[in-house]
């Protein structure tokens, strides 16, 4: 199952393909697959090299672990996502480790490592969808995630499932159009809000 995103300008096919689903197939994540994901966000730039992720991982293979992060998902997200092989938790380190001071850039450097994981599932024709739907206490208390870190998106992360094997909600949600606002929606230059002469 696939849905390519409709671009307007060429991308590389990775992007293209990269694609939040609802249903994945009972298919494990092998453990070299799931440790070259890992890997590639590892690989993520951040300031100051600072890294500021960190990643909680559980597989259907250990069913207690799997079950607690399950839990901190909201209702309408656990229906769904207790079917897929992997779910994850990122999780951001708030002040710079030499100094000590705020990291603001924390959260961004976070999603940088989230984006180059989703593009290495995705090469590896693995599936991401990551939620905001998640109760960040419950998982703070869940795997004594300490002060001073924030839990930033849950994730689920698996094989996709066949279209044929989908139930007909879940099968016209997959084939809706994928959209996104347009460029000259948010690509400014001179003042915030003029599209620049590029994308007009």
């Amino acid at each position: 199952m696939h849905n390519p995103a409709p671009v307007d300008h060429p991308v590389h096919e990775l992007i293209q393909r990269r694609w939040s689903p609802r249903v994945f197939s009972d298919r494990p994540v092998e453990a070299a697959t799931l440790l070259t994901v890992l890997e590639a966000a590892r690989w993520a730039p951040s300031s100051f090299n600072e890294q500021p992720w960190s990643l909680i991982v559980a597989t259907r293979e250990s069913p207690e672990d799997f079950e607690r992060l399950l839990a901190c998902l909201v209702p309408g997200n656990q229906s769904w996502a207790r079917h897929a092989p992997v779910l994850m938790l990122s999780v951001a380190k708030l002040a710079f480790a030499r100094t000590g001071k705020p990291n603001r850039h924390a959260l961004h450097d976070v999603g940088l490592a989230s984006a180059q994981l989703a593009l290495q599932a995705t090469a590896l024709g693995l599936a991401v969808h990551f939620m905001a739907g998640f109760d960040g206490a419950l998982a703070r208390k869940a795997f004594a995630i300490p002060d001073g870190f924030e839990p930033g998106a849950a994730a689920a992360l698996g094989y996709h499932a066949k279209i044929d094997d989908l139930p007909d909600e879940a099968r016209q949600k997959a084939l809706a159009p994928r959209r996104r606002k347009p460029l000259g929606d948010f690509v400014f230059s001179r003042t915030w809000g003029e599209p620049a002469a590029l994308v007009r």
